[in-house]
């Protein structure tokens, strides 16, 4: 059996890209993934590139890394990202203070302009002006979020890694030392595994007795058939409560409930928000439900009728657009931007999950990881 350099649990876009960035090294990769029909965050995504989001020094670093890569990405990876510059306009509700709610974002290194309704209107004409107070306006980058991880992983293939789809099922240790991956099909071995599971990284690395301040919730919205209707920007709640309760999810009082998986709603938020493909397709919503169980059944008729409600407020010409609901796991951290990093407390063991927002951190921190690898293991940053 070949023996890896390297094994990635996860090809979503964060296993993706890293698995990339480490075969470009030169290293021997494989890439694990559960399922061929991809259901998971990535392709359940708005696709938004936050590179305006850095509130210190590294983080505004990644911001521009990012965006510079995305401009030269689908000439790299051999295949069209559909990456695009736009306008992010941030809703401000009827009921809210637009001037209070700026000042909110003033910690970002790169800051919002504030319109009024009407102003809003003008560069986005599908919002209703009646139910906003105003929008904040910012540069934003948007990528197709599938068809971006179909070109990592076909520019991974194409330098001799390997993708199989099985699901792991346990981290392989001895003496403290890891050696490898089960699945549900064989054994693989390796001195090095990273965790990119997103919302079942959590789990997978409790198999360990690892316990790291990562979670997940619950995450649905609608996809759309192409339309005729055009929306000229991406559309997002200005009043993000979803991070809200992520934050909350670290306190001592809640962390004693991710050790009892169960199917009680714990905090339940509704985001209203809508982004165009290039095909036509929308994707709307979001719901974002904290339930300690990843396996829990939600109430798909519920969820659909509460999103379209809530998006037809803000843009009511996109309440009945004929869509499906979708239902994928979405991993935070409460106290960070993401997770990345070794686990000391057992050699070979990485973890690369947990992201706030994906799109613009991973690729940078990818290179950067795969960077540490080759060229100083000390740099990596340990989390335990």
């Amino acid at each position: 059996m070949k023996n890896f350099d390297w094994i990635v649990v996860g090809a979503g876009i964060t296993g993706a890209t890293l698995s990339y960035e480490l075969a470009k090294q030169g290293l021997a990769v494989l890439l694990l993934e559960k399922d061929s029909n991809y259901t998971n965050a990535t392709r359940y995504s708005y696709g938004g590139i936050a590179y305006w989001s850095g509130t210190d020094n590294f983080s505004t670093q990644l911001c521009k890394e990012s965006r510079e890569m995305y401009h030269q990405l689908s000439e790299e990876l051999g295949q069209n990202t559909e990456f695009r510059e736009l306008d992010l306009m941030l809703t401000i509700p009827i009921d809210k203070d637009p001037k209070t709610i700026t000042k909110n974002y003033q910690k970002f290194f790169i800051k919002p302009q504030l319109l009024s309704p009407q102003e809003s209107t003008e560069i986005e004409p599908l919002l209703n002006p009646d139910t906003i107070s105003g929008c904040l306006k910012l540069p934003h980058g948007h990528i197709h979020p599938q068809k971006t991880n179909n070109a990592y992983q076909q520019a991974f293939l194409r330098l001799d890694g390997t993708i199989k789809y099985e699901e792991v099922t346990q981290l392989l240790s001895e003496n403290e030392t890891l050696t490898g991956v089960q699945t549900n099909k064989e054994n693989y071995h390796s001195k090095n595994v990273v965790v990119c599971a997103g919302g079942l990284s959590r789990s997978l690395l409790k198999t360990l007795g690892i316990t790291l301040n990562i979670y997940f919730t619950h995450s649905q919205l609608i996809l759309t058939s192409p339309v005729d209707t055009n929306l000229r920007t991406l559309v997002m709640p200005a009043i993000l409560n979803r991070l809200d309760i992520e934050e909350k999810s670290g306190n001592s009082e809640l962390k004693s409930l991710w050790n009892r998986p169960n199917d009680e709603i714990i905090s339940n938020v509704m985001e209203p928000g809508a982004i165009q493909f290039l095909d036509g397709r929308f994707c709307l919503g979001q719901i974002s439900q904290i339930r300690t169980n990843p396996y829990t059944k939600l109430d798909s008729k519920s969820a659909e009728k509460t999103i379209r409600q809530g998006v037809g407020k803000v843009l009511p010409e996109l309440q009945e657009l004929p869509g499906k609901l979708h239902h994928c796991l979405v991993a935070f951290c409460p106290d960070s931007n993401f997770l990345v990093g070794k686990i000391d407390t057992l050699t070979g063991l990485h973890v690369f999950s947990g992201f706030t927002s994906t799109f613009v951190f991973a690729p940078a921190l990818a290179k950067r990881f795969a960077n540490w690898v080759i060229e100083d293991d000390k740099k990596m940053p340990s989390l335990l």
